[in-house]
């Protein structure tokens, strides 16, 4: 465990406190309010998710990688009086079967795992058929100014955010096996610049041909 895992997990709430309230916790609530079934969240952070899960929700899993992370998602979860069953586990190796889960969820995780395609193949497997992904996350612009600014800048990033500011994550989980049925496209708000671009949507197992 690391001393930079440790002062990340201290600080993250304080950090995006600001862009929760300009509109991330709403965008989170809107989207969240549709999870229903079995549901799996990958990268739970420090349970800022927890609250928008409605009686929809049969049953919820929620992973975490990080141990700091991990600790204060079990905390939150205690405080919320949450029915999570909370697991360290990373993305790129859910453990759990084939067809395992109704609804899997991914929010501001996607820029940060170590192997993008190899989570986005993992979230894949263990959704049934028509099963649904929810995911939010920050992306590279489709602006070529900003997304060279974004390539400038994702070195910094990486080391203040821990993430990458510049995947194409849209392109990526429909290249693993995932049909987007609804997107919308906008700003990370009170973020700088170069994380602002955003997608919120909703993807689903492709059929077999």
């Amino acid at each position: 465990m690391s001393i930079g895992s440790r002062f990340f997990a201290l600080m993250y709430d304080r950090m995006s406190d600001k862009v929760e309230k300009a509109g991330l916790g709403t965008l989170r609530e809107q989207l969240l309010s549709t999870a229903s079934g079995r549901v799996l969240e990958i990268g739970g952070g420090t349970g800022a998710n927890l609250r928008y899960y409605g009686a929809s929700v049969e049953s919820l899993t929620v992973t975490e990688p990080e141990p700091p992370m991990l600790k204060r998602l079990q905390r939150r979860a205690q405080e919320e009086e949450s029915r999570a069953t909370i697991l360290r586990a990373p993305a790129e190796d859910i453990p759990f079967g084939d067809d395992s889960f109704d609804t899997a969820v991914s929010t501001l995780v996607l820029c940060g795992v170590d192997d993008q395609q190899r989570a986005l193949r993992e979230i894949r497997r263990v959704l049934r058929p028509g099963g649904r992904f929810l995911f939010i996350e920050h992306v590279r612009s489709d602006d070529a100014d900003l997304a060279k600014l974004q390539d400038r800048m994702n070195g910094i990033n990486r080391i203040v955010a821990r993430c990458e500011c510049n995947r194409a994550t849209l392109r990526s989980i429909e290249a693993e096996g995932f049909d987007v049925t609804e997107l919308e496209q906008t700003m990370l708000p009170k973020a700088p610049k170069f994380v602002r671009p955003l997608i919120v949507g909703v993807a689903v197992p492709r059929a077999a041909a």
